[in-house]
C-alpha cells in the first residue's frame, strides 16, 4: 500500500474513535507542554538572575573582610576586618588592571525628613562609585573629592528613599537627619530596581569619610568595590589585587589572606550552574510524562490490534504483506504521537505565557526545545507503537479470520 493510503486509513481510524484517540494523546500533550513550559520558565529565571547580577556593576570585583581563626577553629567569613582607606589608595596607584576602585562603608539608620521617617541603608562611597556601578543621577549632583576630604554632610538619595520621604516634591537642596545628624540632599539616583540582595534603590549614599568617621568607629571600611578594565582580564585583576593587598597587609608567604575576593563573573557562573541544573532537572521530570504517554499509546494500539483482528486477517488473505500491516499500525501510532506533540507545543506556549502573565515570571521560549520535544514525541510513537504493529503483522491469516 502507498504511504498516502496508509495515512488515510490511519486518519480514519483515529477520527472514528475521537475520544479514545484524544485520551491516548493526552500523555504526549501534557509531556510536551510541560517540557516546553518548565524549560522556558527555568531559562527565563536564569537570565533574570544573571541580569540582576550584571546590574550590580561593570566588571565588578569585591574585596571583603576575611575570616579569623582561634585554636584552629574558623570564626567564619567577615570575622576579621583589616581593610582600610590605605588599601584603596595602594590599589589605585599600583594596579594596571583596575579601572576604578572605591571604598565602601556600610551603615544603617533611621532617616527623618519633613515630618516623615524611613529606615534604610547608608553607604559611604567615593565619587567614582557611580562609574563602578554603572549608575546615573536622575537629578542634582554627586559629591566630590573635596567633600570627601572635608567629611561633608551631604547625601544622594536612592529613588525608593526619595519617594518615601518626599513623594512628588524635589528633595535636592532639602535637609534630612540621619541618626540625628543633619545632611543636605544634593542628588537623587536613577531607579535601578531590585536584585538578589533586595531593592537597590532603598539606599542613601554619603561620602566615605563621613560614614567612616561620623557613623562608625572610624577604623576599617566594610568593602572595596573595584571595576576591572575589561571582562577579559578579570582573573589577572584578581591575582594582582591579591598580591597588592597581601603586601599592604605585610602578610608572609605561608600566611593565609585576611580578605576575600568575589567577582561578578564568578557569581554569575555559580548561579548559572545552579539554575542550569534545575532547568535540566525540570525538563527531565516533565519528559517522564512523554514516556507515560508512550505507554498509553502502546496499550491502546494493542487494544486496537485485538479489536481489528478480523480486518487484519482479511487484508493478509487478499494479498497484503506483513510489512504493510506493520507500517499501517506504526503510522497510526506515530500520527497519534505527532498530533499530540503539535497540540502539546501549543499547550506549552500557552502555559508558559500564562505563568509569565499571572505569576509575573520571566520566560524564554526556545524553538530548539520545542523541536526537540516534538521529535521526541515522534520517537515515542515509533518505539511504543512498534510492538503492537509487529504483533499485528505476525498474525496468521486463517487464525485471524476465525477470531470472534
Amino acid at each position: 500500500m502507498k504511504i498516502k493510503n496508509l495515512l488515510k486509513v490511519a486518519y480514519k481510524s483515529i477520527i472514528k474513535n475521537r475520544m479514545r484517540s484524544f485520551l491516548t494523546m493526552l500523555g504526549i500533550i501534557i509531556g510536551v507542554g510541560a517540557v516546553i513550559a518548565l524549560v522556558a520558565i527555568g531559562q527565563g529565571t536564569s537570565e533574570e538572575v544573571e541580569s540582576q547580577i550584571s546590574s550590580l556593576g561593570s566588571n565588578l570585583i569585591m574585596v571583603m573582610p576575611g575570616s579569623s581563626h582561634f585554636g584552629g577553629v574558623s570564626r567564619g567569613a567577615g570575622s576579621i576586618n583589616s581593610l582600610t582607606l590605605k588599601d584603596v589608595d595602594k590599589l589605585k596607584k599600583e594596579s594596571t588592571y583596575i579601572r576604578e576602585a572605591s571604598a565602601y562603608v556600610r551603615a544603617s539608620g533611621q532617616v527623618i525628613a519633613v515630618g516623615k521617617n524611613w529606615s534604610t541603608s547608608i553607604n559611604g562611597v567615593d565619587p567614582n562609585y557611580l562609574i563602578i556601578k554603572d549608575w546615573e543621577l536622575e537629578k542634582g549632583n554627586f559629591f566630590t573629592k573635596r567633600e570627601i576630604r572635608s567629611r561633608a554632610k551631604v547625601a544622594v538619595l536612592g529613588k525608593t528613599v526619595s519617594d518615601e520621604l518626599f513623594e512628588d516634591s524635589d528633595p535636592v537642596g532639602q535637609s534630612i537627619r540621619i541618626r540625628n545628624i543633619p545632611f543636605k540632599v544634593i542628588g537623587v539616583l536613577d531607579a535601578k530596581g531590585s536584585s538578589m540582595m533586595g531593592d537597590q534603590d532603598d539606599v542613601i549614599l554619603v561620602p566615605t569619610s563621613t560614614a567612616l568617621y561620623r557613623m562608625t568607629e572610624g577604623k576599617n571600611i566594610s568593602m572595596i568595590m573595584i571595576s576591572a578594565v575589561s571582562n577579559d582580564v578579570m582573573e589577572e585583576a584578581q591575582e594582582e589585587i591579591e598580591t597588592i593587598l597581601r603586601k599592604s597587609h605585610n602578610l608572609k608567604d605561608e600566611e593565609a589572606s585576611n580578605f576575600r575576593l568575589r567577582s561578578q563573573t564568578e557569581i554569575i557562573d555559580r548561579v548559572s550552574s545552579v539554575t542550569g541544573a534545575l532547568t535540566v532537572l525540570l525538563g527531565a521530570i516533565a519528559a517522564v510524562s512523554l514516556l507515560v504517554g508512550g505507554i498509553g499509546i502502546m496499550n491502546i494500539m494493542l487494544v486496537s490490534v485485538t479489536e481489528r483482528t478480523k480486518e487484519i486477517g482479511i487484508r493478509l488473505a487478499i494479498g497484503a504483506r506483513g510489512k504493510d500491516v506493520l507500517v499501517q499500525f506504526l503510522i497510526e501510532a506515530v500520527l497519534l504521537s505527532l498530533v499530540g506533540g503539535i497540540i502539546g507545543i501549543i499547550f506549552g506556549v500557552l502555559l508558559a505565557n500564562g505563568a509569565s502573565y499571572f505569576m509575573n515570571m520571566s520566560i524564554v521560549l526556545n524553538p530548539f526545545i520545542s523541536l526537540m520535544a516534538f521529535s521526541f514525541s515522534g520517537a515515542v510513537g515509533v518505539f511504543f507503537g512498534f510492538y503492537p504493529a509487529r504483533k499485528a503483522a505476525a498474525m496468521d491469516p486463517i487464525e485471524a479470520l476465525r477470531y470472534e
